[in-house]
C-alpha cells in the first residue's frame, strides 16, 4: 500500500492513480514514480549519452532505454492499494516488509534487510526503517 505522502504525489503526477513501478538499475530495490516522469525520460537519455562522450565511455543508448522504460503502470485504490507483481517482488527481493524512502522525481521501495545491507550514506533511511519495523513488531506481540 503506498503511504499517503507518496500517494498524493503519485496522484497528482499521474492525474490519476497510477504508480509505475520498476527495479532500480544500482540497488537492490525498486523505484517508483508517476506517469509524469514518462515525459523525461528521453531528456534524461541525452543527458546521460552526452555524459559518456564526453568522458570517453561507451554507451548503449538501446539497453539504457530498456532500463529507463521498463516500468509496469500499477493502477491504485484511494486508500494506495495496489497488486505489485510476483516478477518485480523478486528482482526487489521483496518480503514481507516494504519501506518507501525518497521524494522528488522518485522513490524507492525496499525489503528492509536489503536497505540495511546499505553503507552509511544510507544512516536516515536505515534508522527510520529499523524503528518503524520495531514499531510493527511491537504492535503484531500486542495483538
Amino acid at each position: 500500500m503506498l503511504p499517503p505522502l507518496f500517494r498524493k504525489a503519485v496522484r497528482d503526477s499521474s492525474d490519476g492513480r497510477v504508480l509505475c513501478l520498476a527495479k532500480h538499475d544500482r540497488w537492490n530495490c525498486l523505484t517508483g514514480f508517476g506517469l509524469s516522469r514518462k515525459l523525461e525520460l528521453e531528456d534524461q537519455l541525452d543527458r546521460e549519452e552526452d555524459r559518456a562522450l564526453a568522458r570517453g565511455v561507451d554507451f548503449d543508448r538501446e539497453v539504457r532505454s530498456s532500463q529507463l522504460n521498463g516500468f509496469v503502470e500499477l493502477p491504485f485504490d484511494d486508500s494506495g492499494r495496489f497488486v505489485m507483481p510476483e516478477y518485480l517482488r523478486d528482482l526487489g527481493n521483496i518480503g514481507d516488509g516494504l519501506f518507501f524512502q525518497g521524494g522528488g522525481r522518485f522513490f524507492t521501495l525496499w525489503n528492509p534487510a536489503e536497505l540495511m545491507r546499505m553503507s552509511d550514506d544510507w544512516a536516515a533511511a536505515k534508522a527510520a526503517c529499523a524503528a518503524l519495523v520495531a514499531e510493527a513488531e511491537a504492535k503484531g506481540k500486542k495483538k
